[in-house]
């Protein structure tokens, strides 16, 4: 199965894993707007990567 992360560099840690099979990057980009907002207004580099699994 294939997984996109999103994944915070400052903090070192996952912040969350989403199906790629239910989540498209459209849907990914609200979750971050919607419950990763206080990573990115922190400052703290954000990035969405690949995972198989």
């Amino acid at each position: 199965m294939e997984f996109k992360e999103i994944y915070c560099n400052n903090c070192k840690k996952t912040l969350g894993r989403y199906n790629v099979r239910y989540f498209s990057d459209a849907k990914i980009a609200e979750l971050i707007k919607s419950t990763h907002t206080t990573h990115y207004r922190n400052g703290h580099q954000i990035s969405v990567r690949k995972t198989t699994k």
